[in-house]
């Protein structure tokens, strides 16, 4: 089972993720809190995020949430993608708050443990 390297634009971080899994289950896995989680089933659009390099596979999503012009243009649902190489994604909408802030405010708590 091949694991890819996935890169958040925004806060450098990177994760692991099979091709087996979604980068929405790679995200969680960071153990970052506040990461909002919905149906996990592509409809209900909260883990929308913009794939910037790197090929993925998707399954269904909500037309709602997703419009085939977003889906060509990278934007999809994490929850219904996975891995096919190594990614660099940007996150969009409701799970930006809590991605971009968890990741500032732990890079805070981290340098002022260590008086950096």
């Amino acid at each position: 089972m091949p694991h890819f390297t996935v890169t958040i634009e925004e806060t450098g971080e990177t994760y692991r993720c099979s091709d087996q899994h979604s980068l929405l289950a790679g995200m969680e896995a960071l153990g970052r809190k506040g990461i909002p989680v919905g149906c996990r089933g592509g409809g209900c659009g909260v883990c929308k995020v913009e794939v910037l390099d790197g090929a993925i596979r998707t399954r269904a999503m909500s037309r709602e949430h997703v419009s085939v012009d977003d889906e060509a243009g990278g934007r999809v649902l994490a929850c219904r993608a996975t891995p096919q190489t190594d990614i660099r994604l940007r996150v969009l909408g409701k799970m930006k708050r809590a991605v971009c802030q968890g990741a500032a405010a732990e890079s805070t708590t981290t340098s002022q443990m260590t008086g950096d």
